[in-house]
This record gives structure tokens, sequence and C-alpha cells, in this order.
């Protein structure tokens, strides 16, 4: 499927993405959430990708937020359905059973942090700002913002973010642990090529199932997320890849996975 708006390149086991409108610094209007659902989807289902990179076009933005102008023609309806849209698209990221790792280029502001925070993983360049700067518009974040950002850094640190709109910077951000490394602009896709290729080398199913067990505990007692992360470790106890694994580290070789 051709995307107006996206970049898909695959390489090998993977696919980068890229938000693709560095006139309007990679922001997410309406279109462009319509596009980057459909083609999440479309990777989903692609046996052939392991993992997806997101990155931004240019080296000033990752997504510097949603598209102001049709924000600002909302109304409590729309701005529902507007919110509920992009939801749907960022909740899809997180629960698609492949790894997705944010390559935060530049500015991540509002729907562009959101976008991130649905990632699994974050890597920042030096360059890269972060931010929530939905109330100095009179809103407040809208694509999970609000939900997401108090998990990963906690609520206080999420709170200040998110009542003062300002912007935090990449050395920052990797010390309350909103990204996992920060590294030079042009050191971004080569190292989150090499985080994706330690990932893609271990079992897949065994990846998807870390990924559920974890996803699903936020949401669960401590007694229920246990008794589901027994349930996925039965499950994979079961499969070709849990035997292939045990044997080569027995072996003293490397495991040849095959999804099953």
């Amino acid at each position: 499927m051709a995307y107006d708006n996206l970049i898909i390149e695959r390489t090998d086991d993977r696919a980068v993405l890229t938000v693709n409108r560095p006139d309007k610094l990679n922001a997410l209007n309406d279109e462009t959430i319509s596009e980057l659902d459909a083609a999440l989807r479309e990777l989903a289902a692609d046996d052939a990708v392991g993992g997806v990179i997101v990155t931004g076009a240019g080296e000033k933005a990752f997504v510097a937020g949603a598209d102001i102008g049709e924000l600002a023609r909302l109304n409590a309806l729309t701005g529902i359905e507007t919110s509920r849209k992009g939801q749907d698209a960022f909740r899809f990221v997180e629960r698609m059973g492949k790894p997705v790792l944010g390559a935060v280029n530049g500015y991540a502001l509002g729907g562009g942090l959101e976008l991130a925070l649905a990632c699994h993983l974050r890597i920042a360049a030096e360059n890269a700002r972060f931010g929530l700067p939905e109330v100095t518009l009179g809103i407040i974040p809208g694509y999970g913002g609000t939900v997401r950002l108090p998990r990963l850094v906690g609520r206080g640190l999420a709170l200040e973010m998110i009542l003062t709109g300002e912007m935090i910077d990449a050395a920052r951000a990797a010390e309350i642990g909103l990204v996992n490394r920060v590294v030079a602009q042009d050191q971004l896709l080569d190292t989150a090529h090499e985080l994706m290729g330690t990932i893609l080398k271990n079992g897949p199913i065994a990846v998807a199932k870390a990924l559920e067990a974890v996803d699903r505990a936020q949401d669960h007692t401590t007694e229920d997320a246990l008794a589901l992360e027994s349930n996925l470790f039965g499950i994979l106890a079961a499969t070709e890849d849990m035997k292939e694994g045990m044997a080569a580290f027995l072996e003293k070789r490397k495991p040849g996975f095959k999804g099953k």
C-alpha cells in the first residue's frame, strides 16, 4: 500500500517507518494518523517483519505534535472522536506483538511524544526535545499521554511536564527513564538497528509473549499478573523454539528460531 505521509523501508527482518511531513515538522494530521494505523497493521501482518523502527523525516523533528489547524476546528463530539482515533492507533502499537522502537531524531511534542510513549523502547538523538504542551493551548494530551507518561516516569514528574507544558532535553529524558539511550544524531538509526538486531536474535514467540506479559500486567493485580506470566511461560514451554533454544544452549551453538 502506498502512503502520502509515510515512508516504509523493509530491510532484512525489520521495517523502518518514517513520518514524512518535514515541511510541517512531521505533525500528525488526521490523514497521517489513519496512515500510521494502516501501515502498522500491515507490518504486524507481514511475517517477514520481526520489528519496526519509527522515526521522523529530517533532523529537526520526530513528530512535533498534532496539526493545530485541525484541532482548532474541533467541537465536543469531534474532539472525542479525534482523541479515540489516535488512542486506538497508538494502542495497536503496544499490542502488535512485535517490538516497536522509537528513534527520536528531534522534537517529540504533544502527539509526537505520545507516539514515542506507545513504542516499546525509545532512543533519542542528542538534539531531541520532549514535551506535552497541550495545556498551553487550553486542552490536554488526547492520544494517551496522561496514561503512559505517569506509568513510565512516575506521577510527579509526569504531572510536572503535563501541567507546565515545558520541554525537556534528551539528557533529562534519559535521567527520568523516558528514553533508553541518548546518542549523536548521526548514530541514531545505526544504534536503533543494533538494538533491534539484538532483540530479533531471540525467539520471536518469546519476544511477543514478553511484550504481552508486561503490557497486560499494568491492568491486573500482582496475583493476576503472575498467573498470566505462568500461563504464557507454559505456552512457550510447548513451542519448538523453546526446545531449540535449550538445545542450542546445551550444545554451545547459536539457536535457529523458527517462530513455532
